[in-house]
């Protein structure tokens, strides 16, 4: 089989810089696999502990069948986390069908960013990732199953299932989706109307009327941020069933989708002849695909942060080199909200993920010779889902895009590079989404105003402050300031700034929506300014570079002078809506680029310990 040289590279120094990482995270799981907690050690009262609320309670105790722990993360606060209220009840239906069992194992947290965004909650939003990692542990640790299923689609949730689910990587495990609510008020609109309130032009009344017609119904919000991201990463890394991201929410196919998934699940199962674990269909391969449907689709920066992070749980390093390479190398494929005016449901009706993967596929880009929940491998995923006339799923092989506007082909892409680019120079290293930004505001060089809150930003502006070419820069930002909040709120109030004429652009040591927008921004700077990087040192008025043709973040100042700059002050820690629960998490959060994760940098830290009494095969 060819592959793409790039590709082929980039995966081999994968391979190479996670040789004794990955080979401890395997030899883990084969202690969990052979000696770790599992039903037939459970001892009688453990037994009758785990099925006395049960109906299923002679299967459970005599193992007659497979046993799926559920982890859900229902809540009413996420419109795509709704529909998960009823999954368990009619995933144990679809389970007993074939004559397997399941049992709702634990539940986790799950925030909505769309409420937290530009509150103090969101401070706890990145941090909510390691949460929820754990509680999928302590669901998990029952020891009860022989499959995973993970409810969860949203921002940190599915990358938290992830990482706990993959310390229990022996098991088979897969994602089931819910679905993206119906579109709404059209994106332009919806942009169009907040920047006429940021500009006192329309009053609340009307925000909140345009808002609610945005965001109307259960299901994934439509537009390509981190949730529907999510969704794509997922589906290259063969975690979900084949086409299942973008079926409508509250369809006979989506139903029938969850029902094929659970019958998948048990068939792949910890005691079937075609057992296919977790920690086996997430190896390096799996991650480079995932890396490049990213780039290939235009999705969310915030996937700089976690696919690194999921990828580091399975014991494999992966750095923002491998993204910039990728990047380089692999076309933009797709233009969705915010790099194009259509939503992921327009998208998926012109051709969707199958449309794409075969793309890449045909083009040696992608590999295809991984392992994944479905039978026959990455080929499944180049089909698309259809309704049999037995109301089951059926699949046909996918077509060309339908509307070169939405997706195209790789023979006529966008753009011929990926949608995020790695930015570096003496202001630090950070990331770069140049797919939603137009070609003649690639590069900025203008003085900066340095803020150190997103709130003080939007006075200025509201009092006029930034009627000029600017950068704007946004310190204590970091994980180890206030958690990496997002700023998506700056949004609004830099692009009426653009819309007068004026050239701005935004450098920060946090976080962006994935669903930003046409701003130029710099996000994920690193070293973060709380532990005296480069971005604490800029004072107003300097001039600074950000040029994503060139890869350029720099300050344009004689050598000597910038080298004599102190650092601000540290930030103080946020207090106040929980957030000072968190302390001993900022504390010791490593940088973006390695996944921003206190909980895996500790783990990483202790498997370090006791690494050659994993190398020689010592109970640890």
């Amino acid at each position: 089989m060819s592959l793409n040289s790039v590709v082929e590279s980039v995966t081999a120094n994968i391979i190479e810089r996670s040789k004794v990482s990955r080979r401890r995270y395997l030899a883990l799981m084969e202690r969990n696999r052979a000696k770790g907690v599992m039903r037939q050690g459970l001892t009688c009262s453990n037994m009758a502990h785990a099925v006395a609320a049960m109906p299923d309670k002679d299967s459970l105790i005599h193992s007659k069948g497979m046993n799926i722990g559920i982890i859900t993360t229902f809540n009413d606060m996420l419109s795509a986390h709704q529909p998960y209220e009823h999954y368990p009840e009619q995933m144990k239906l679809f389970a007993r069908e074939v004559g397997a069992t399941a049992q709702v194992a634990g539940g986790a947290p799950a925030m909505c960013d769309g409420v937290t965004q530009g509150q103090e909650g969101m401070d706890m939003s990145l941090f909510s990732r390691d949460v929820i990692a754990q509680s999928t542990a302590i669901g998990l640790s029952h020891g009860m199953f022989e499959g995973m299923a993970l409810l969860g689609i949203c921002d940190k949730i599915v990358p938290g299932l992830l990482m706990g689910a993959l310390r229990f990587g022996h098991l088979p495990g897969m994602l089931i989706p819910s679905g993206p609510m119906t579109s709404g008020l059209p994106n332009k609109e919806k942009v169009r109307i907040r920047q006429l309130y940021v500009q006192g032009k329309i009053g609340k009344e009307e925000l909140m009327q345009a808002e609610s017609e945005s965001y109307h119904s259960d299901g994934t919000c439509t537009f390509y941020g981190t949730a529907n991201t999510n969704q794509m990463m997922a589906e290259f890394l063969g975690l979900q069933m084949p086409d299942s991201s973008f079926i409508t929410v509250d369809t006979p196919l989506r139903q029938a989708m969850t029902r094929a998934g659970v019958h998948r699940l048990t068939e792949i199962g910890f005691k079937s002849k075609d057992c296919r674990p977790m920690a086996e269909v997430v190896n390096e391969k799996a991650i480079v695909n995932a890396i490049v449907g990213l780039m290939a689709t235009g999705g969310s920066t915030n996937h700089t942060i976690h696919i690194p992070a999921v990828a580091r749980a399975a014991g494999i390093i992966v750095n923002w080199e491998d993204f910039e390479r990728l990047s380089d190398a692999v076309p933009t494929m797709a233009k969705i909200y915010p790099s194009g005016p259509s939503d992921v449901n327009k998208f998926n009706d012109v051709g969707g993920l199958p449309t794409v993967i075969r793309e890449l596929m045909q083009a040696d880009m992608l590999h295809r010779d991984v392992m994944t929940v479905a039978k026959n491998g990455l080929a499944d995923y180049a089909q698309r889902a259809t309704l049999g006339a037995d109301k089951k799923v059926a699949y046909v092989p996918a077509a060309p895009s339908t509307d070169p506007e939405i997706l195209r082909g790789m023979a006529d892409p966008f753009h011929p590079g990926g949608g995020i680019k790695l930015v570096k120079g003496n202001l630090g290293r950070g990331v770069y989404k140049s797919s939603a930004v137009s070609e003649d505001r690639m590069t900025i060089e203008a003085p900066v105003r340095v803020f150190d809150t997103q709130h003080a930003v939007k006075r200025a502006q509201q009092a006029g402050e930034l009627d000029k070419d600017v950068i704007v820069v946004v310190i204590g930002q970091g994980p180890r300031a206030n958690g990496m909040p997002e700023l998506h709120g700056l949004i609004p109030s830099l692009g009426v700034q653009m819309d007068r004429g004026f050239k701005v652009a935004l450098v920060t040591d946090g976080r962006l929506s994935g669903a930003s927008g046409k701003v130029p921004a710099a996000v994920h700077v690193g070293p973060e300014a709380q532990m005296g990087g480069p971005l604490a040192c800029l004072r107003d008025g300097d001039i600074v570079r950000l040029c994503a043709k060139t890869g350029q973040l720099e300050v344009l100042m004689d050598a000597k002078e910038w080298e004599a700059r102190t650092p601000t002050k540290p930030h103080r820690a946020p207090l106040g809506t929980g957030r000072e629960l968190f302390a001993i998490t900022r504390e010791v959060s490593p940088p973006a680029e390695e996944g921003g994760s206190a909980m895996q940098y500790m783990m990483d830290r202790e498997i370090a310990e006791v690494g050659d009494d994993i190398d020689e095969g010592t109970e640890v």
